[in-house]
């Protein structure tokens, strides 16, 4: 009788102790609201939402702070943030269970569902497969092909993957780790071939209803029509200003596949579950199995593995790469699973441990890396039992050395400078029609006594040139939001015409997306427009200096 009585006080004790180590961790990080509020003030951020999952259940939905900067619009759990680049994994699991379905099969050529595609070297053209669309390998450089996509153009989505003939290798196919985005809306078009529906309605249909991921947006055309947005906030001129008019051109959809799904903290962790569970949503469907998880996280494209300053000493990693839509490296010694999104005003990071069963979201209304990173880590630190660490202060003291060097790199620009050095023609030799084989015409034209650039596809490429020194000019684009002015420099033939144009971004700074330094601008004809220019008026541009700005 005593045996039965201990044996059962065992029992229950050790019952208690499990229920309480159950309940232990699945508990938030101390004061974290108290935290991310600091991140948020710290770093400038008007709006975040945050999402916390944990061994299959939701710990946290939540979120702070405002839709728009100076704004009392306050961010719930429901409130939608663009995901950008987070979209990647939808894509890649798309593929993957048409995969399962055996619609396709992850090394078959890409041709033999799109027989028109074409990369500009025919030896990839015939052996890039399904699963190096999704790996950036291809040999196409940093961005390749963003001018295409970002600003909105008018370019549909098949437009822009058939221009990749024209768009150059940078590096060795399979060799070389570039990221890009083009090719995700290549992948896109293999989901319409292999499904019979668009990229939109296969993840409409296939994920987004399966795991009751309702609330969520498939389009980012429709992003702005919907009751309970975010607004994009911008860091320039040294403050963060509200974007509102962003996004908002349906054009933009032509990018869904790599970045077009708006989501909130409540639809996320839905998601980060199903991931966490080979494909098993919390409703109980299964949209895809063990094998698929395999594959979309297996790493495929090693990358250097860097070394971090200091400061961010607990985040160095011993492994690096890219998977299938998603990031992998280590963090504490655990297998990582992460991305990142980015759009102009939205940035957002989901992190996964598939040992912890843990899965972190944070999606903010801000350009700021920062704040996700260090809520992230806060997080990420608690459930491995890490030792606290100042990831608010080490990210603070990052960012004051990178807008350090950027504004000693623009000072050194600017102080090499020859304001002496007149162009070589009279203004009007420069205006004219031009072409780049894979971006399509540019134009120059003249307007009030000054050039005038406007990018024939992307009406938010229109800007005024104002020369710099010899026969370089920098063009400032009327909308200053885009932060993004570029050098313009021409090379002439013997008899001084005009043998073609480069254009190089000024800051360091600007977003990888302003591809500009991959065109290649050849002259087409003269403009017959041109108004006649007073060569003297060149001096009113000879004090202008670059002026700094950090993204």
């Amino acid at each position: 009788m005593l045996l039965k009585v201990i044996t059962r006080f065992i029992f229950c004790f050790v019952c208690l102790l499990l229920i309480s180590f159950t309940c232990s961790s699945q508990q938030l990080p101390p004061e974290l609201d108290t935290y991310v509020q600091k991140v948020m003030q710290t770093f400038h951020v008007p709006g975040v939402s945050l999402a916390i999952v944990k061994d299959g259940k939701v710990i946290l939905t939540k979120g702070y702070g405002v839709k728009e900067a100076g704004k009392n619009n306050a961010v719930n759990d429901h409130t939608l943030f663009c995901i950008a680049s987070n979209s990647k994994a939808f894509t890649a699991t798309a593929l993957g269970i048409l995969a399962e379905e055996g619609k396709i099969h992850w090394n078959d050529p890409v041709i033999n569902y799109l027989p028109w595609f074409r990369m500009s070297n025919p030896y990839v053209t015939t052996h890039i497969t399904i699963r190096d669309l999704l790996v950036h390998h291809s040999g196409l450089g940093l961005g390749a092909g963003d001018l295409l996509q970002f600003p909105p153009s008018n370019y549909t989505r098949k437009e822009m993957t058939e221009k990749l003939r024209y768009v150059p290798l940078k590096t060795s196919f399979r060799n070389n780790f570039a990221y890009d985005n083009i090719l995700y809306l290549v992948a896109g078009e293999v989901i319409h071939t292999a499904s019979g529906m668009t990229w939109e309605e296969f993840i409409r249909k296939n994920i987004l209803n399966k795991i009751g991921m309702t609330e969520s947006v498939d389009r980012i055309s429709q992003f702005n029509h919907q009751p309970n947005v975010a607004v994009s906030n911008i860091p320039f001129e040294s403050k963060v200003i509200a974007n509102p008019g962003f996004p908002g051109n349906e054009l933009t959809d032509a990018s869904n596949p790599a970045g077009g799904i708006a989501s909130n903290a409540v639809d996320m962790s839905k998601w980060l579950i199903t991931q966490l569970d080979s494909g098993k949503a919390p409703n109980g469907d299964q949209l895809f199995h063990s094998e698929t998880t395999d594959a979309l996280w297996n790493l495929v494209t090693p990358i250097a593995v860097p070394t971090l300053p200091e400061i961010l000493k607990p985040e160095q990693m011993n492994f690096y790469g890219y998977g299938l839509g998603f990031f992998l490296q280590d963090y504490r010694g655990y297998k990582m699973v992460w991305h990142t999104g980015g759009l102009s005003g939205f940035v957002s990071k989901v992190t996964m441990i598939p040992t912890l069963k843990l899965g972190i979201c944070v999606l903010t209304n801000q350009e700021s890396g920062a704040a996700f990173d260090a809520i992230t880590n806060h997080i990420l630190d608690y459930y491995m039992y890490a030792p606290a660490y100042d990831w608010i202060g080490s990210y603070q003291k990052l960012l004051q050395r990178r807008e350090s060097g950027v504004g000693q790199y623009l000072e050194k620009i600017n102080a090499g400078r020859d304001s002496t050095a007149g162009p070589s023609l009279l203004l009007t030799k420069y205006a004219g029609a031009y072409h780049d084989d894979w971006y399509g015409d540019i134009g120059i034209t003249i307007e009030n006594n000054h050039l005038v650039m406007k990018f024939g596809h992307t009406p938010d490429l229109t800007g005024d040139m104002v020369h710099w020194q010899y026969d370089t000019f920098i063009v400032h684009w009327r909308d200053r939001e885009l932060r993004a002015d570029a050098f313009v420099t021409f090379a002439l033939n013997p008899d001084g015409s005009i043998y073609e144009a480069r254009m190089k971004a000024v800051s360091p700074a600007t977003d990888f997306s302003y591809d500009f330094q991959d065109l290649l601008l050849k002259p087409v004809s003269n403009y017959s427009t041109i108004q006649p220019f007073n060569h003297s008026t060149i001096q009113q541009f000879n004090n202008i200096t670059i002026q700094p700005f950090i993204k």
